[in-house]
């Protein structure tokens, strides 16, 4: 990963805009985005109830991360702790927590925190095991 982020800068994030990798937010205000993140193309981002991604945390193309869904008016922060990975096609509900160190595996359906060092991945997502 030293290689990958070795000029990492922080990417410019504007409302409803694609950055250019191709990811977009809405709510910018109330993203706070780590140290060399990698968010993959395509992914969507709703900050209205806040969203933190931490330093080092990876997100696959085509996720959608929500801290508001109209449907059942669900609401809540979502954090992604440092390193972790969350695979592509996935999407996090609001109120979530991934702990750091954490893989969701792809097309994954994160309605429930995980806790650090894990392995999980499903529609729900479900912890496989624990990581060393």
């Amino acid at each position: 990963m030293a290689g990958r982020f070795k000029n990492w800068k922080k990417p410019v994030i504007k409302e409803m805009k694609l950055t250019k990798y191709s990811w977009l937010v809405q709510h910018v205000k109330n993203l706070d985005l780590g140290y060399k993140t990698d968010i993959g193309a395509f992914t969507y981002i709703n900050a209205k109830n806040k969203v933190v991604i931490e330093d080092y945390a990876q997100i696959g193309s085509h996720c959608s991360i929500y801290s508001f869904s109209s449907i059942g008016e669900k609401n809540g922060k979502v954090v992604l702790k440092k390193n972790c990975k969350i695979g592509a096609h996935s999407t996090v509900m609001p109120g979530v927590t991934v702990g750091e160190n954490s893989i969701i595996g792809a097309h994954s359906f994160v309605d429930k925190s995980m806790p650090n060092n894990v392995l999980a991945f499903g529609v729900p997502a479900k912890i496989i095991k624990k990581l060393n």
